[in-house]
């Protein structure tokens, strides 16, 4: 065998194994693409999770929403009248003081009928207010609290406890749970609480 024949039948065999690569490369970038195509069936999967979690939120937010709604239409019609049961409750005060003015000793007979007359007038307006969820704080002998009295002034007593409503200055009033107006009073101060606050127990005291 020559030289020349040779290398004609190396030339040939690398021809053969080109050939035979090219032809087989194909085959394997159509197998790559089968498995880097993903599955209809999954993302039709996936995209049903998305929607069902999107309908989830939806559902949520309008909940949320009817109850918001709901909660603002009950307070419109519980505290639609505040202001105006306010200022009511400024009138019913003047006729109260006109009230408090007059004596019991000057109480006539020719002036009975207009006393009774505001009195009555004084009753209707409240009963009013009332209807409209406007009720009296009843204050008196109650537990000093800031969220419904306002202290206008201390008594000393020391027979009642300490922090408690003697006197009621101004009649405090409420609508539906919310405070109107404080109930203006004034309150014990030295009583047993405070006392006991500054005894020394006896079982303490030296011999």
């Amino acid at each position: 065998m020559t030289d020349e024949t040779k290398k004609n039948g190396t030339d040939e065999e690398i021809n053969e194994t080109v050939v035979d690569l090219e032809a087989d490369a194909p085959v394997e970038e159509a197998a790559d693409a089968e498995i880097a195509e993903p599955d209809p069936i999954d993302l039709l999967r996936e995209e049903n999770e998305k929607q069902r979690d999107q309908l989830l939120r939806l559902a949520a937010e309008m909940e949320n929403l009817r109850r918001r709604t709901a909660r603002d239409v009950k307070d419109a019609k519980a505290y639609s009248v505040t202001a105006f049961a306010r200022d009511m409750l400024g009138v019913s005060d003047n006729l109260r003081r006109a009230l408090d003015s007059l004596p019991e000793d000057k109480r006539s007979d020719e002036i009975k009928g207009f006393v009774e007359g505001v009195e009555m007038t004084e009753r209707s307006m409240l009963s009013a207010l009332e209807r409209h969820g406007v009720k009296t704080i009843e204050a008196e002998g109650q537990k000093f609290d800031p969220h419904f009295h306002q202290a206008m002034f201390e008594v000393p007593n020391p027979e009642i406890p300490s922090n408690t409503v003697v006197q009621v200055v101004q009649t405090g009033y409420m609508i539906g749970d919310r405070v109107l107006r404080p109930a203006m009073v004034g309150v014990s101060k030295g009583g047993p609480k405070a006392e006991a606050a500054q005894q020394q127990p006896a079982e303490d005291k030296p011999e």
